[in-house]
């Protein structure tokens, strides 16, 4: 969850997380499906991976990323936070 900068409007925003979207996490092995969400100024994204150790993974490829670089750069620092969850299907 985070809150993206107030000096990027919700356009260029909606531009990065589609190149995530469409360029970085879809090639990532154990990826199963991501969608992002808001209410009023706070946003979320939601990714299913196979299994953790996939999360774990895409975790450490992303950081050389650009386009994730990108992506972390839009959220203000102190509002994003970031949780692992077990799907109970």
């Amino acid at each position: 969850m985070f809150r993206v900068r107030d000096e990027l409007d919700e356009p260029s925003f909606l531009a990065i997380d589609k190149r995530v979207q469409t360029e970085l996490v879809p090639n990532q092995p154990g990826f199963l499906r991501r969608t992002t969400a808001r209410r009023e100024a706070n946003w979320v994204v939601v990714t299913l991976w196979a299994t953790d150790e996939a999360a774990a993974d895409f975790d450490v490829a992303a950081e050389a990323e650009p386009v994730w670089a990108e992506f972390i750069g839009a959220a203000v620092p102190e509002s994003f936070s970031s949780e692992r969850f077990d799907t109970l299907d």
